[in-house]
């Protein structure tokens, strides 16, 4: 309870600094050219602002006053929506968008640059440098895609006008709105000045404010977390995620996998989607081969997932998923994600 209030008691005083800048340190200015309304005016923001004030012993006026400057945008509304229906899923053609050779090219160079911070990551966490190399590679190209939304408009926009046509996911986007506050008050942030993707992940990761609270670290020492700027901050980051997650030292992601021809036993192991349910024997006795698979490893017995890729009009590729796939499938629940990390590591640590 102590170590809470004192928690809390920082947050608080990081924020009243933050509202009596030092000199240099800029008052925020509501932002130009946006057109686009502010939350200045809603009943319900206010509100919102002073509940996370009090839930956290910020002061009241800076949360108001820095949510009175977020704007709506209808560009994160659009975005915000499924695709069509009725695109193909094709593996072999989302595999093209990031295995090609600028972003090897670019891998190479990040990998050379950060093998210290790479090493010491798989040291600490079990994960090795293709993986982190991978997601970093795939969420934003190294830094060179992390999105250029200012996160307070596009998480404000979603948690207080959430585009219907798709399930609601709003009370999500108010607490990751919260993390966010909390976050910058925490460290000194301004919130307007802070940009990201249009769903309001930050940084080379792309972490979701929430992910930034529970899983980022202050990987280089240097007393604070700073996914944009800092590589060594990324990498512990992403690789700490992951192991939170339940990434397991030395066992592959992935095995090759010959699926049942029994359509029948294909759908029993294909039930439980990417979710490892099945034991090798199991995986056996519905009439799937594990071609890889080392008898005498008795961690490669599982448990296993049977992952189905769809390639479009050909049929389909098969893979079966261990813990550390269903690991990245964490960090974005989809398996041709977590497909394209792999890939895209491997051919970075191969062309090395």
């Amino acid at each position: 309870m102590r170590s809470r209030r004192l928690q809390a008691l920082a947050v608080a005083l990081a924020a009243a600094a933050w509202l009596a800048p030092a000199p240099g340190l800029a008052r925020p200015k509501a932002p130009t050219g946006l057109g686009a309304p502010s939350y200045a005016t809603r009943a319900e923001v206010r509100r919102f602002a002073d509940e996370v004030a009090a839930r956290h012993g910020l002061d009241r006026r800076w949360v108001r006053r820095a949510l009175a400057q977020a704007h709506r945008i209808t560009a994160v509304q659009r975005l915000m929506m499924p695709a069509p229906p009725g695109v193909a899923k094709d593996w072999a053609a989302y595999r093209e968008r990031f295995v090609e050779p600028q972003r090897i090219g670019a891998g190479l160079v990040f990998w050379h640059d950060n093998q210290q911070w790479l090493e010491r990551a798989q040291a600490e966490y079990g994960v090795p440098p293709e993986i982190v190399v991978g997601v970093i590679g795939v969420e934003t190209f190294f830094g060179r895609l992390t999105g250029n939304f200012r996160v307070i408009d596009a998480l404000a926009t979603l948690a207080f006008d959430f585009p219907a046509g798709r399930s609601d996911r709003s009370d999500y986007f108010r607490t990751e709105l919260e993390n966010f506050l909390v976050w910058c008050a925490r460290e000194r942030r301004d919130p307007l000045s802070v940009k990201g993707s249009f769903a309001g992940a930050i940084g080379l990761p792309q972490f979701m404010p929430g992910s930034i609270e529970r899983h980022a670290v202050d990987f280089d020492g240097d007393g604070r977390i700073d996914l944009a700027g800092s590589s060594a901050d990324a990498i512990g980051s992403v690789a700490h995620y992951l192991a939170e997650y339940g990434w397991q030292r030395g066992l592959p992601p992935i095995l090759a996998v010959t699926p049942p021809a029994d359509p029948a036993q294909r759908e029993t192991l294909l039930a439980p989607d990417i979710e490892p349910s099945f034991s090798a024997a199991q995986f056996a006795a519905h009439g799937a081969q594990l071609d890889d698979a080392d008898p005498a490893d008795a961690a490669q017995d599982g448990p296993y997932a049977l992952v189905e890729l769809e390639n479009g009009d050909l049929p389909p590729s098969y893979v079966a998923g261990t813990r550390n796939f269903y690991a990245l499938t964490r960090y974005n629940r989809s398996s041709y994600y977590a497909m394209a990390v792999i890939a895209l590591g491997d051919a970075i640590r191969d062309a090395r």
